[in-house]
């Protein structure tokens, strides 16, 4: 196979792959063995063997080819160039018309960064793990500024841990401003907002002390924490609008089919594993365990191939509802939609996997939502046996803690859940964390009084899940925080 045919292997070309390039020692055949990462028809990133050695292969084909060859060959060789750890350039080449090609030193066993943070990710906010993580993170980014150089696709996947070095890789999202001399300050901010806007938000008051890791390899500038944090939350609110865009359509992420007659879409890494239930949703989900029947929704747990799901169906019930339903965006939309933002926020609930739409010229119908499946007690089942025993035990501090964070976040970030009943609160065994379901009527307000009013009435809501006189209630009442004029004691 040449580079023409690889442009149009679309997105999961058979592999192993063998593709026919040539380097100074003449003509060979790199042999793509996995693939990384794949833009259709534009680059197949993967581990390859090339002249018996393992190598990292990155392909670039399509009409913006040679720019995106150039792009990763200034970057990598800026970077080398600077002296900053990062894999060894063995071979390059572009062929006109056709595409370019870079192989990398393949850095075996290789850890990623990302991959050491979701070991951690769970712990109290900046643990020593955490610390540890972020600061290699940043000591290493301060190197980068230091030479002029930054990663304008910064995130902790592009950092490498391989033995006792950490390495910086993908050259094509590397800029300069002057090689060799320190970077400006505004592009340091700006850069550093990308960074920390990655970063789950109950860490931001943080922000200055993991800002001491940067400054001790790089104290060419005074960092105002307001003009970083302003920064930050400007990075936040252009991730989210992205994010919310690639919800709705075919991507990396996503698998999307969206018509006159039907919306489907589904987390790629899943869809091949989710096709059973998407071709039967009906069948599959009243065959499964019910846990709601009949009105406005079906909720089932569905045993697929030995994995545990939640399939939730929203019904129509009658011409008047499908009426007042049709023209809006379906509540399952809305669920997907606000389970990504919980997901992005860092506020646990059942990750979503597919959501559809059955549509009849765009006039919307039945609905779905797939989910992962949150085995853990509700709060209500879960204290239970505290409410009995009328204040002679208390719920475990863990649990108590664990609520004390998602509160901090709904306030942190003016999130009103809208029917708090203690059977949408659930406790992941495994996160050690309360996690938040049947999101119909959540909402991320803008304003500070409508907030301030949702807020209150699902703390009202909540703790009318136990007793009023009870010792758990009086417990729960004192320790839930509240916003100023909306409740009184």
């Amino acid at each position: 196979m040449n580079l023409v045919e690889l442009s149009q292997a679309g997105r999961s070309p058979a592999l192993p792959l063998q593709v026919e390039l040539a380097d100074a020692a003449g003509p060979a055949t790199l042999r793509l063995e996995q693939l990384l990462r794949v833009l259709p028809g534009q680059r197949y990133v993967g581990l390859a063997e090339w002249r018996g050695r393992k190598v990292l292969a990155k392909l670039v084909v399509g009409d913006n080819a040679a720019r995106h060859f150039q792009r990763e060959l200034q970057g990598a060789r800026w970077l080398a160039e600077q002296g900053l750890n990062t894999p060894a350039l063995l071979a390059d080449g572009l062929r006109e018309g056709e595409g370019g090609w870079l192989l990398f030193d393949y850095l075996d066993g290789a850890e990623s960064l990302w991959d050491a943070w979701r070991a951690v990710e769970q712990q109290t906010p900046l643990s020593d793990g955490q610390q540890m993580v972020l600061g290699e993170a940043l000591n290493l980014i301060a190197q980068l500024h230091g030479k002029g150089l930054w990663q304008a696709d910064l995130h902790l996947d592009n950092l490498l841990r391989h033995g006792d070095q950490l390495f910086i890789i993908d050259g094509g999202g590397v800029r300069a401003e002057v090689p060799g001399q320190p970077l400006s300050r505004d592009k340091v901010l700006e850069n550093l907002g990308v960074f920390f806007a990655q970063l789950p938000t109950e860490l931001e008051r943080h922000t200055e002390e993991l800002l001491v890791h940067y400054l001790l390899a790089n104290g060419e500038h005074a960092l105002p924490l307001e003009a970083l944090l302003r920064e930050v939350a400007k990075v936040r609110r252009w991730r989210w609008r992205d994010y919310l865009k690639k919800l709705g359509r075919d991507c990396s992420l996503f698998s999307a089919k969206v018509g006159a007659f039907g919306l489907r879409i589904v987390r790629r890494e899943d869809e091949k594993n989710l096709e059973p239930l998407l071709n039967n949703l009906d069948l599959l989900t009243e065959q499964g365990h019910i846990y709601k029947t009949g009105g406005s929704a079906t909720v089932a747990r569905v045993e697929l191939g030995g994995r545990a799901l939640v399939s939730k169906r929203y019904n129509i019930k009658h011409l008047a509802h499908w009426l007042k339903r049709f023209w809006r965006p379906s509540r399952a939309w809305h669920s997907w939609v606000e389970g990504h933002r919980l997901q992005l926020l860092g506020i646990s609930t059942p990750r979503p996997l597919a959501v559809v739409e059955r549509r009849c010229c765009w006039l919307r119908g039945r609905a779905y939502l797939i989910t992962e499946y949150c085995g853990g007690q509700d709060i209500i089942a879960r204290f239970q046996p505290y409410l009995a025993q009328e204040g002679q035990a208390l719920p475990p501090e863990s649990d108590l803690l664990a609520l004390d964070r998602l509160f901090a976040a709904l306030l942190r970030e003016r999130i009103s859940h809208g029917d708090f009943k203690g059977y949408n609160l659930l406790w992941d065994e495994q996160l050690a964390r309360w996690s938040l379901i049947d999101l119909d009527a959540m909402q991320q307000h803008h304003d500070e009084r409508s907030f301030a009013k949702a807020y209150a009435r699902d703390r009202a809501r909540f703790l009318r899940n136990w007793p009023a006189d009870s010792a758990l209630f009086k417990l729960l009442d004192q320790r839930i925080p509240q916003v100023p004029g909306t409740c009184s004691k």
